[in-house]
């Protein structure tokens, strides 16, 4: 009986690391409210995908800038996606807002960035990509996802993105006495 037990575990042992890279490349990543995404990427404009084409180990998206918000002077021609399980796959002739990273001058972005359809935001979302989110990019958002969920810091704020409207139509924004609170309107918070 011993050695079948020692057999079935030897098999066992030889296919979890048979799987190990497939595992391991594996993506997962927490949902990001916007703001975050606009605050940590290095790139973020609005874009039409025009083309796509597969090169060396990536997929290019051949786009058409719309819109810079936050970034470099030049305008993006192409976005790439590196074919790994955290690649992104877009439709053609859709509109999209792009967040990213800039790499040896390429505009790359993965499944955990954030990269929606830009039908998909709400009107309160367009406007803080040039009014809000960058005043913001001092305070921090940190989500919560168990109640209660104590604030450390004065430059925090909560975020909990089920069954709240935070990351459609809020940003976090420092108010004038340097703490930081959630806000939806014209020109920033007072205390």
């Amino acid at each position: 009986m011993t050695r079948y037990v020692s057999s079935c575990f030897i098999t066992l042992v030889v296919l979890f690391l048979w799987r190990v890279e497939d595992i391991a490349d594996a993506c997962s990543c927490l949902p990001q409210h916007p703001q975050q995404a606009f605050c940590n990427a290095e790139i973020v404009i609005r874009a039409k995908v025009v083309g796509k084409k597969a090169v060396s180990n990536a997929i290019k998206y051949d786009i058409e800038q719309i819109k810079m918000f936050k970034g470099c002077d030049q305008v993006i021609h192409a976005i790439f996606t590196y074919t790994t399980s955290c690649s992104v796959t877009l439709e053609i002739n859709k509109e999209y807002l792009f967040t990213g990273k800039l790499k040896t001058g390429r505009m790359s972005i993965t499944l955990c960035g954030y990269n929606p359809p830009w039908e998909d935001l709400s009107a309160a979302q367009k406007n803080s990509l040039t009014h809000r989110y960058q005043s913001g990019c001092d305070c921090k958002i940190i989500h919560c996802t168990s109640l209660p969920c104590p604030i450390s810091t004065s430059d925090t704020c909560l975020w909990t993105y089920l069954g709240t409207d935070n990351g459609q139509n809020l940003a976090c924004i420092k108010r004038q006495d340097g703490s930081c609170a959630w806000y939806k309107g014209i020109g920033l918070p007072k205390k």
